[in-house]
């Protein structure tokens, strides 16, 4: 007897994807009957096999990435996909980062231009950071949704314990965003993301090059079981600077070190996340707080940063519950003469922040309501800002005493409710907050967003709720993330591309209208030293702030234009009369009132999916253009608040020359409005400037190679902040090993 065998046929196994609509028909050489998945199939279908991540597989196989499933990147506090989200989000992702000519965070987020970045020194040593016009002091940054801004001050805001290979993706946030991310965002959010690996195995780096800089790194990688995985990473870095002070020595050279775990448990009822980090850091400042009054050239910095959270969700029930629990330290000793505390005593800060929150949302009749509540203590104690101290407490490692602090409680809570139809999305909410720093009682700040879908094609995923969230979903996701929906699997439709990478043509407008609040820094109320003298009744900062726009979204094309008007009310700055010559100090203090007009547009070819044999693979021009109504009035300068970017064009660029190398190109161009007062007491205007960085990247599958050249055409004479010299060109070369 013998089993007879009908039709036997080898069985197809498909072991990559590509962004042409032909390959998957090309590669079967034979007609092609599509059909649908069945229900079982996808039940059992785990949410790590319908990712919402972006990979990059091996460079031999596959020249691009493809989106697989609906990625939610939300500005709200209910998880929502991509395809529903009501207001706009930046995304700078994981292949953005590996083609970047940069050498930090601070260096990547120059690329998106809403984003104002201004570096007083290299390697992120210290740069401020601002959006729309804003401070340094108006953003929130959280690293995997927890808010890390130090109420001490905004300068060293990204010390940031992970490494630029650890950053899934970056995402930002631009406007008020009170209600969605809390009081601090003034002007916007910006969110680091980073998740280990559901794999085993470790990356190692060595890097080198111009100033005597030199790095090695290393990430390793533990997934012990399907429902636990883990990674560390530690790094040191190192440079000689750039410049010299007048006596000869080096005066913007940098050390750093930087340690950071992290882990997360995912079953059927709960995920949880966490991570610990460590960055601790000293630089040279060279003339970084410098003033015509006290002209010190030769100053010093040393931070250590440390910080710690704990995250839960809960997967099952009606109600979805989503705690979190975190605190950070921030320590810094600032020396106005490097190495000689006799001329200058040196000042000394540990602030503390402990926090702990609860999110959770819920789907009824009439759409996704999300309710949660937050508290956060921020104690401060310092050799010199604050009030003082009815009982001193030692610095350790010296024999001073910290004299002056500062403590405040705050207080938040919110709820929002999202409206999500076929072709509208509303969402609303607000929050209230309450410090117990001030005189002020409850404050409330509402927000409303609104998306309306012109045109839809069939193949766009459609916008329906009751979409569950995977684990984190801000950290692991993105400022607020979300998985393919029920309602997707149930009518057994595989998830598909939101437009743009091999997607449908998408055309869809949005607006809104939000407001939010900021108390000041600690810095900004107490900072009394050489030049500066700050003032402890400041009044808290409000902004409300409406934007409309429209985008696009289609095969091999993303373009967006937005148009935003921003009215702030009792916002901060450092001001310098300059009529008292060399006796002139910088001043804090409320400005009555500031309106900013402002327009942003951007358009993102994809045209090696346009034209496969082309070595162009994508190219981006990116524009921003603001003004504001506040002018600065003679014979005053401002440091921070009027001294705003008015123009910014953003141009980059992927190449692939041979099939294992590729190029990224980043062309700059500013424009920023404002004036400062040089060592001679002359007021002198920022004039435009451009930068131009590249980097090259040999690809394989074990290792990379690579060379990234900042400043290629050696500009010199580019003024970021008056009176802090900048680098010319900087060589940097490294190697990449995958063990």
């Amino acid at each position: 007897m013998y089993k007879p065998n009908f039709q036997k046929r080898e069985v197809l196994v498909f072991r990559q994807f590509q962004r042409k609509g032909y390959s998957l028909f090309a590669c079967l050489g034979r007609e092609v009957v599509i059909s649908v998945l069945s229900v079982a199939t996808l039940s059992s279908t785990k949410a790590a096999g319908i990712s919402d991540e972006t990979w990059r597989v091996d460079s031999d196989l596959v020249t691009k990435e493809v989106w697989l499933g609906d990625v939610g990147v939300t500005g709200s506090r209910a998880p929502l996909t991509k395809s529903q989200a009501a207001r706009m989000v930046t995304v700078l992702t994981r292949d953005d980062i590996a083609q970047a000519p940069v050498q930090s965070v601070n260096d990547l987020l120059k690329m998106a231009v809403g984003i104002d970045v201004r570096q007083r020194g290299a390697l992120g040593s210290q740069t401020d950071i601002s959006i729309r016009g804003g401070t340094q002091e108006q953003i929130i940054v959280l690293l995997n949704g927890i808010n890390i801004c130090d109420p001490q001050t905004g300068h060293n805001v990204l010390d940031l314990p992970v490494q630029l290979s650890e950053i899934v993706r970056i995402e930002v946030l631009e406007g008020p965003a009170g209600r969605a991310y809390g009081t601090s965002s003034l002007v916007g959010a910006i969110n680091i993301v980073t998740h280990p690996d559901a794999r085993n195995g470790a990356d190692a780096e060595l890097e080198g090059g111009s100033f005597g800089y030199a790095k090695a790194g290393m990430v390793a990688r533990l997934a012990s079981s399907s429902h636990l995985s883990q990674s560390l990473s530690g790094s040191y870095s190192r440079s000689d600077g750039y410049s010299r002070s007048k006596a000869g020595s080096l005066n913007t050279d940098y050390r750093g070190m930087k340690g950071f775990y992290q882990g997360k448990y995912d079953d059927e009822q709960v995920c949880a996340s966490w991570h610990f980090g460590l960055a601790t850091k000293g630089w040279g400042s060279s003339t970084f707080y410098a003033t015509p009054r006290w002209q010190a050239d030769d100053q010093y910095e040393h931070t250590t940063k440390l910080m710690s959270a704990l995250q839960a969700e809960t997967k099952q029930g009606a109600l979805r519950l989503r705690p979190s629990v975190y605190w950070q330290q921030h320590r810094d000793r600032y020396e106005g003469y490097r190495g000689k505390p006799d001329a200058m005593p040196y000042n000394y800060n540990r602030c503390n922040v402990y926090g702990i929150g609860l999110n959770s949302w819920f789907d009824w009749t009439f759409g996704r309501t999300a309710i949660g509540a937050e508290l956060r203590n921020e104690d401060l104690v310092s050799s010199n800002l604050g009030e003082p101290l009815s009982q001193p407490v030692h610095i350790g490692g010296t024999d001073r005493d910290y004299t002056r602090g500062i403590n405040r409680t705050n207080v938040s809570a919110h709820i929002e409710h999202n409206i999500l139809l076929p072709r509208l999305t509303l969402s609303a909410g607000l929050i209230a907050a309450k410090s117990s720093w001030g005189k002020g009682g409850w404050g409330v700040y509402p927000g409303v967003d609104a998306r309306f879908n012109v045109y839809r094609s069939p193949l766009s995923p459609t916008s329906l709720p009751l979409s569950p969230t995977p684990c984190p979903s801000r950290g692991e996701g993105s400022l607020n993330s979300s998985a393919t929906s029920d309602s997707s699997r149930k009518s057994n439709q595989a998830p598909l591309p939101s437009g743009g990478v091999g997607g449908g043509f998408n055309v869809y407008l949005f607006a809104s209208w939000n407001t939010s609040l900021r108390l000041p820094s600690f810095t900004e109320m107490y900072y009394k030293l050489q030049g500066y003298a700050a003032d402890p009744l400041l009044k808290p900062e409000e902004m409300q702030a409406i934007e409309i726009g429209g985008a696009l979204a289609a095969p091999a094309v993303e373009a967006k234009v937005a148009f935003y008007h921003h009215h702030g009310k009792n916002m901060i700055d450092w001001i310098m009369d300059t009529t008292a010559g060399a006796d002139a100090v910088w001043q804090s203090v409320n400005h009555t009132k500031i309106n900013a007009y402002g327009l942003e547009s951007s358009l993102r070819l994809d045209v090696g999916q346009l034209f496969p044999s082309s070595p162009l693979e994508n190219v981006q021009v990116s524009y921003s253009h603001q003004r504001q109504d506040k002018q600065q009035t003679p014979h005053v300068v401002s440091q921070y608040a009027l001294e705003y970017l008015r123009n910014k064009l953003v141009v980059t660029a992927a190449l692939r020359l041979f099939r294992s190398l590729h190029i990224g190109l980043c062309y700059r161009w500013q424009d920023r409005v404002g004036t400062f007062t040089d060592f001679d007491s002359t007021v002198r205007s920022y004039k435009p400037f451009s930068l131009v960085d590249v980097r090259m990247t040999w690809q394989q599958p074990r290792y990379s190679l690579y060379a990234k050249v900042n400043n290629l055409l050696d500009n010199r004479h580019y003024t970021d902040y008056g009176n802090v010299p900048q680098p010319g060109i900087w060589i940097v070369a490294g190697v990449t090993v995958k063990i």
